[in-house]
C-alpha cells in the first residue's frame, strides 16, 4: 500500500537559519566594551534581553537575512524530510527582505519546489499536517494537525506543547505520524520503557508508584532542578542545582532533557539501559518532548501512554498541590495543549480508577 505523503511546514528563522544567535554575535561585535550578551538573555521571541531594539532592527535588514548562517545539519535534515513528506517553508519576514529570503532558500535547499516557499506573517491560516516552529505564539495559533515546538532558550519556560529537541526527533515524529496506521504495537515483553505522558494532575505519579510496587517494573532516577516536595523522599528524583544540571547537559550526560514549569528534567541512558537489559520495564513520568526522544531511541521497546483525567479533577489536583501560585497558573493554562498530545501516544489510559489503570498497563506490557 502506498503510504500517505504528509505535508510538513518548516519555520525558517532559528529552525533552518541561525537568527537570534547571529544577531547576538553582531551586537556583541558592536559593543566590545560591554559584557558579551548571551543567548539565554532572550527569554521570549521578540523584545527581550539587552539591546532588544537593535537586535530586532536586524531582522528587517536584507543583508542580515542574506548572510544568516545555516544551522548545522539543516540541509541534510531537509533532504531526509523531503523523502517522506511534501515540505513547505513557512516564513515571516518584512517585505523588504522577502527576495533575500526566497533566494537563500532556493539556493540552499534546491530539492524543495519554489512554489512551496510561503512568505507571510499569517501562519495561523496555513493548514498542514505537521508544523515545526520555535515561536510558541505561532504554535499555539497553528491550524496544523500537529503543531510542534522546536525547543530553544526563549521557549523553555512553556509547558504542555508538543515539542522536540532536535532534527532527529522531529524526523522520527514525522515517521510516527506517517506510519501510524501500519505500526505494530510496542513490545515490552522482554523489557522496555513505559513513558507516562499527560497533563499535570492526571495521576502520572500515582500510576508510576502503583507499577513500580510490582515485580518487573522500575523507575529510573531522573535528575531535576525542581525542589523536593514535602511528600517526596530523596529517591523520588536526583535533586540538583540548575548550574550542575546545565553543566551535565552540556557534557552530554542526558539522552533527553526538558523544562516543565520552569524546572529542568533530564534522563540518563545509564539509568534506563540496565533496567531494560534485565527484561524489566522502566517507568518514566515525562512530558511529550522527552517521550518522543525516548521513542526515537528505543523504538518498538518504548510505549507512550497518555494519562487522561477529567479536566475539572485535574484542575482541583493542581490547586491542592503544595506549589507556588505561578506554577499552578502555568500548569492550568497548559492543560488544553497537553490534552492534544494524546493523539501521538500508543495508549490512552483513563486514570479515574488507579488500580484498574495499573492493571491495564500490566496487561499491555505483558501481552507478548
Amino acid at each position: 500500500m502506498k503510504k500517505y505523503r504528509i505535508r510538513v511546514g518548516l519555520d525558517v528563522d532559528d529552525t533552518l537559519y541561525e537568527c537570534n544567535s547571529y544577531a547576538v554575535s553582531i551586537i556583541n561585535s558592536r559593543h566590545p566594551d560591554e559584557e558579551p550578551m548571551k543567548i539565554e538573555e532572550i527569554t521570549y521571541w521578540g523584545g527581550a534581553g539587552r539591546h532588544a531594539d537593535e537586535r530586532i532592527a536586524l531582522y528587517s535588514d536584507p543583508e542580515f537575512v542574506r548572510t544568516q548562517p545555516i544551522t548545522p545539519g539543516a540541509q541534510e535534515f531537509v533532504k531526509k524530510l523531503s523523502e517522506i513528506a511534501d515540505v513547505f517553508f513557512v516564513t515571516a519576514v518584512p517585505a523588504c527582505c522577502m527576495s533575500a529570503r526566497a533566494e537563500r532558500l532556493v539556493k540552499d535547499f534546491p530539492e524543495i519546489p519554489q512554489q512551496n516557499i510561503m512568505i507571510g506573517t499569517r501562519k495561523d491560516v496555513i493548514s498542514l499536517d505537521i508544523m515545526l516552529d520555535d515561536g510558541a505564539h505561532n504554535i499555539s495559533s497553528s491550524r496544523a494537525a500537529y503543531p510542534v515546538l522546536f525547543r530553544k532558550p526563549w521557549n523553555t519556560g512553556l509547558s504542555g506543547l508538543l515539542s522536540v529537541n532536535s532534527y532527529d526527533d522531529f524526523l522520527h515524529f514525522c515517521e510516527m505520524v506517517r506510519n501510524s496506521f501500519s505500526e505494530t504495537f510496542p513490545n515490552l515483553g522482554e523489557g522496555g520503557v513505559l513513558c507516562l505522558v499527560g497533563p499535570s494532575g492526571s495521576s502520572k505519579t500515582e500510576i508510576a508508584s502503583g507499577l513500580t510496587a510490582l515485580e518487573g517494573f522500575e523507575k529510573p532516577l531522573t535528575s531535576t532542578t525542581r525542589p523536593r516536595r514535602k511528600t517526596e523522599d530523596e529517591s523520588a528524583y536526583r535533586f540538583i542545582g540548575e548550574k550542575q544540571f546545565l553543566a551535565e547537559m552540556k557534557a552530554g550526560n542526558y539522552i533527553e532533557t526538558t523544562v516543565y514549569s520552569g524546572y529542568h528534567f533530564g534522563t540518563s541512558e545509564k539509568d534506563i539501559d540496565p533496567i531494560v537489559a534485565r527484561g524489566h520495564v522502566a517507568v518514566i513520568p515525562i512530558d511529550i518532548c522527552g517521550a518522543i526522544t525516548i521513542k526515537n531511541l528505543y523504538r518498538s521497546k518504548a510505549m507512550l501512554v497518555f494519562t487522561r483525567r477529567d479536566k475539572a479533577d485535574a484542575i482541583k489536583s493542581i490547586i491542592m498541590r503544595d506549589i507556588d501560585i505561578d506554577d499552578k497558573t502555568r500548569r492550568i493554562m497548559s492543560l488544553d495543549f497537553e490534552y492534544r498530545n494524546s493523539e501521538v501516544c500508543d495508549v490512552e489510559l483513563d486514570t479515574g480508577d488507579i488500580p484498574a489503570a495499573v492493571a491495564r498497563l500490566v496487561s499491555l506490557t505483558r501481552q507478548h
